[in-house]
């Protein structure tokens, strides 16, 4: 019962609401999700269960795919298909104008988060305030786009997969796409395809899903080098004593004790192994 489920969500439901959904069908206590897709996107929607809700923080800094589909000529309100269109433009870019403009946001820059997000203003959601015609910016945040790429063309619209970092607002850039080429844009299609380590292909939609889909703690850390303690280090790991190993670079691992049973992860800093968290 201690793992991540993979789901499908669907468009049309919330991912608050899909959390609920699969907390009823499996008859769940303790399940987080490792970051919401809006009610208008699809995709991949990792759950973390009971003990694994200690992991999540892991994964809530792990990069993500996404297949992105942009509509250009009209500029909305909240960056996407269910706002209301506050400007449009006759304006038709070419295709290599916009391959270029997408090119130029590879790499590390600033972005701006959609009014409508789930950013807090004094403990409230930005979304609030938006509803209420009160637009709040917040500082611009770092973000990397490592990729884009797959880019098709139909006429006034674009489609293309694009590997980020957290924090990135797929809105944002479709938003600043239009910006960029003088039409305006939002965005009408999202689908998350990959997070971490976690994919789409080994998703199921709530309905399909149970227990025996489940992704262990263990399995879900496969690519973390492994150390293995003697029964002495064992008990001083578990106690919370730091251990010296030489010929190990400052990183996490999944740690073992003595009779290969996986414990947790330890963090490995100047030779030197710290429990991070157990299992």
């Amino acid at each position: 019962m201690d793992g991540f489920l993979l789901l499908f969500k669907e468009k049309g439901i919330s991912s608050h609401q899909l959390v609920q959904k699969v907390k009823k069908l499996l008859s769940l206590k303790k399940v987080g999700h490792l970051g919401t897709l809006d009610p208008m996107a699809e995709g991949l929607l990792v759950l973390a269960l009971n003990r694994a809700t200690r992991f999540s923080s892991f994964f809530l800094n792990s990069d993500k795919v996404y297949q992105a589909n942009v509509k250009l000529g009209s500029k909305t309100d909240t960056d996407d298909a269910l706002g209301k269109i506050i400007d449009s433009s006759d304006q038709i870019p070419t295709e290599s104008e916009i391959d270029s403009a997408l090119k130029s946001f590879i790499g590390i820059s600033k972005q701006e988060a959609p009014f409508f997000s789930a950013l807090k203003h004094k403990g409230q959601p930005l979304y609030k305030y938006a509803r209420e015609g009160k637009y709040i910016s917040k500082p611009p945040r770092e973000i990397n786009i490592f990729s884009i790429k797959n880019v098709k063309h139909t006429f006034m619209e674009c489609s293309f997969q694009i590997h980020c970092s957290k924090g990135t607002y797929i809105r944002s850039i479709a938003r600043d796409l239009g910006d960029n080429l003088g039409c305006g844009a939002h965005l009408c299609g999202l689908k998350r395809i990959s997070q971490g380590v976690f994919n789409i292909e080994d998703s199921k939609i709530a309905e399909e899903t149970d227990l025996n889909f489940l992704v262990t703690i263990e399995e879900a850390f496969l690519t973390y080098k492994k150390i293995q303690l003697d029964e002495m280090n064992t008990k001083a790991f578990l106690n919370g004593v730091k251990i010296t190993l030489e010929d190990f670079n400052d990183n996490y691992y999944r740690i073992y004790d003595y009779s290969s049973s996986f414990l947790g992860l330890g963090l490995i800093r100047e030779s030197s192994l710290a429990l991070t968290r157990l299992v």
